[in-house]
């Protein structure tokens, strides 16, 4: 009797204050992350302000029975004295399920909608489920029909159960309070007649249990709500979720919820389920996470999600360093110069080098010569060249020596032809007085061998003098 008064006392209060609770909420903003939650609060709380049940305060804001006493293990259920404080939840980890159409979480005895026309939303309800001989089928199907105030016409085997128990049904259970339908169906494209329905008023505190069979049962106000929402052909997807994990703001969540009955798991089992999902979700890697807080969630199993992990956030308007471009960098012909030296008195003289030196050569001519002229060929930095007085022009081609090789003539010397050769180090070149041209092959040295002047030594080359091989005095060579 005294629990009848309360579940009447409990029906005016929801009449009064009706469904309450918020039990819409926001997708994360975050691509990939699926943790919702109703309020930034870490816990909500309700202190009761009238004697009722536990039960009422689970219908008054949509959750089933299950879920409430899981919640509030230390309160009786069916006498929630004034002033007592009420636990509730807050956060949710959505299912591992696409966000679309109906998601039936059998595990956790309840639904998450997402509405088609609401896009960033989905709505939540709690639900009864079969029981373990009448189990709800797993997998994806699709709304095929809906019936406002269905007739139940229950199969034979239902039929010989409430009849050996006492309760014999007719072959047709018509629209009313005690259809166990309720007033509105949804029916599913499954073999079996299955259906999201609603209640009748003798099982209301039902939902979130194990007692259909088969069929998933809501609240009425519930059903109402979803029956004037979906339409035909909305997908639905029924899963079996006892343990989630999921993201949110990089912290990693994990949720655990009871056994269904004829289910039962060791801890073991639960954990080796936690760790398979928590490598998933963090890329097949299993990150150092908190294995405390993880055997506690499994401990407890009350729905709370936990977390356990927080990764580096990704920087924002992080951009990507890129190689600079090649900038080309002009070539400038600026080099030092090398000396050639041209003694006084001297006739034109032609210095031909094979030189491929990047450094420049100079050219220094002596007292009373004529202009020095040198011509650059293949090297890549300019020859400066600096001419004495009175000097004929001296003639130096650059070739292809790395380092440049000085070339000095002696005073009243002819001129000293020194072709390229193969050698890698240069030979010294010495002119005397009076001189025919010496010809020495030039190689490819690194480094210069300057030519030194001998006054006193004849060529090795030739005997002839100036005088005998000139013309008005110079030396006419080529």
């Amino acid at each position: 009797m005294k629990i009848r008064t309360l579940f009447a006392s409990s029906l005016l209060l929801l009449a009064i204050v009706g469904n309450v609770y918020a039990t819409s909420y926001k997708l994360p903003e975050i691509s990939g992350d699926r943790v919702v939650s109703s309020s930034t609060s870490e816990t909500v709380t309700l202190t009761v302000e009238q004697d009722q049940t536990l039960l009422d305060v689970a219908r008054r804001f949509n959750l089933g029975q299950t879920e409430i006493v899981t919640l509030n293990p230390t309160v009786d259920r069916w006498l929630v004295k004034k002033g007592t404080v009420v636990r509730l939840p807050n956060r949710r980890i959505l299912p591992d399920s696409p966000h679309e159409g109906i998601t039936l979480n059998i595990a956790e005895y309840r639904m998450y909608y997402y509405p088609a026309d609401q896009p960033g939303t989905v709505k939540s309800f709690a639900h009864g489920v079969g029981r373990q001989d009448w189990q709800t089928p797993l997998g994806r199907t699709t709304v095929i029909k809906k019936v406002k105030d269905p007739a139940w016409h229950p199969p034979e085997s239902i039929r010989r159960e409430h009849a050996a128990n006492g309760d014999p049904l007719p072959a047709i259970v018509p629209p009313g309070p005690n259809n166990p339908l309720g007033a509105y169906a949804l029916y599913l494209n499954l073999p079996g007649d299955y259906r999201i329905h609603g209640t009748d008023i003798d099982k209301i505190f039902g939902i979130g249990m194990q007692i259909t069979h088969g069929c998933v049962r809501m609240y009425p106000e519930d059903i109402e709500a979803l029956y004037r929402s979906v339409p035909v052909g909305t997908s639905v997807y029924i899963v079996k979720q006892p343990v989630k994990v999921g993201w949110l703001n990089n912290t990693l969540y994990v949720e655990a919820h009871p056994d269904l009955e004829g289910e039962e798991k060791t801890q073991d089992q639960r954990y080796a389920i936690a760790l398979e999902l928590i490598q998933k979700a963090n890329k097949g890697e299993l990150p150092e996470f908190d294995q405390v807080a993880l055997n506690k969630a499994l401990k407890d199993l009350d729905g709370t999600p936990v977390p356990l992990f927080e990764r580096l956030p990704p920087l924002e308007e992080e951009i990507p360093a890129l190689e600079p471009e090649p900038v080309a960098v002009p070539v400038v012909k600026i080099t030092k110069p090398t000396p050639v030296v041209v003694a006084k008195n001297t006739k034109p003289g032609v210095a031909a080098a094979v030189i491929k030196s990047t450094k420049s050569v100079p050219a220094t001519a002596g007292k009373n010569s004529k202009p020095v002229m040198v011509t650059v060929s293949t090297s890549k930095k300019t020859v400066p060249v600096t001419a004495g007085k009175n000097s004929k022009p001296v003639i130096v081609p650059a070739g292809k020596s790395k380092t440049a090789v000085p070339v000095i003539a002696a005073k009243k010397s002819k001129p000293v032809i020194v072709p390229a050769s193969k050698s890698k180090t240069p030979e010294p070149v010495t002119a005397s007085k009076n001189s025919k041209p010496v010809i020495v092959p030039a190689g490819k040295p690194k480094q210069a061998i300057p030519a030194t002047p001998n006054k006193s030594k004849k060529q090795e080359t030739t005997g002839k003098t100036q005088s005998e091989n000139s013309a008005n005095g110079y030396y006419r060579g080529t």
